[in-house]
């Protein structure tokens, strides 16, 4: 899948984007499906909301069930001082997580595939396994930022080997909140793993291991505008960061982590599965 030159960036970037990867009438089924989710979801049910600050305070038994489950969680500016929401509740969703690629038909056949299969083996994935998967909104208005983070921080292995695989069903650019990057962050002095998010039964904390900082986006970092269909894939250790989106569009997107099954997966990782729900790979 990946050419040889591919493959040397993606080393040394530790990122490709694959533009076209995925056909207009797949996005249009996915998205179709995740409308469908919320259409159907009952706020009564759970008003968790999703954010990367003070992330550990917002962690709840819906999150942590979450991990075998299709989930829905709202924008952090989506409620009122009432407690009401602001607007539409299809409008107020950050996202979906975090087994839909195992547990919707529609989400199944999107993440899976000989063509992922190819890719994940060509970024050094021997035994691919797909943990998580999350359709991201990036609401208009409201779409909240995501601050800046590894996803090995969240997917422990030993040795790291979380690649994520980020789908763009809508174009990201710089007035919808697109991703952001420091292109080889994932190697060298600053290729170090920043903080792991731990948990040991109900209770998660985020660790601070080192103090590297991270990068400042008129320095050494860079956005990622791409058109809605592409991929990118990017290594676990890569720092990434996404604005908040103030714009009267949204930037639908969909992520799913995966590790290599000849890695030691960390026991503390927040997300674990039980052994009647098996950790699939990209071909089934």
């Amino acid at each position: 899948m990946l050419t040889p030159e591919q493959k040397t960036r993606y080393a040394q970037d530790g990122y490709i984007i694959l533009s076209d990867f995925k056909p207009a009438a797949e996005i249009a089924a996915l998205r179709a499906r995740a409308e469908a989710i919320v259409e159907a979801f009952d706020p009564a049910e759970s008003k968790t909301i999703f954010t990367t600050n003070d992330q550990v305070r917002k962690v709840d038994r819906y999150f942590l069930d979450s991990a075998e489950r299709i989930s829905c969680f709202f924008e952090e500016e989506a409620f009122g001082p009432d407690g009401e929401l602001r607007q539409a509740k299809a409008l107020s969703i950050n996202k979906i997580g975090h087994a839909m690629h195992d547990q919707d038909p529609v989400f199944e056949a999107f993440s899976h595939g000989p063509a992922l299969a190819e890719v994940a083996a060509d970024v050094g994935l021997t035994r691919p396994q797909v943990w998580q998967s999350m359709y991201i909104f990036k609401q208009p208005g409201i779409g909240g930022e995501v601050g800046w983070h590894q996803d090995a921080t969240f997917f422990d292995t030993t040795p790291i080997s979380v690649t994520t695989f980020w789908f763009a069903l809508e174009d990201a650019t710089l007035s919808n909140g697109c991703l952001w990057t420091e292109p080889g962050g994932h190697r060298g002095p600053r290729g170090v793993l920043r903080e792991r998010f731990e948990r040991h039964g109900d209770v998660v904390t985020m660790n601070k291991l080192d103090a590297t900082p991270w990068p400042a986006s008129n320095v050494n970092a860079i956005p990622l505008e791409v058109k809605a269909g592409a991929l990118v894939v990017f290594h676990g250790l890569l720092p990434h960061y996404s604005a908040p989106n103030r714009s009267a569009v949204s930037r639908h997107a969909y992520t799913l982590h995966v590790t290599d099954a000849g890695t030691e997966y960390a026991a503390t990782n927040w997300l674990q599965r039980n052994a009647n729900q098996p950790v699939r790979g990209f071909l089934i």
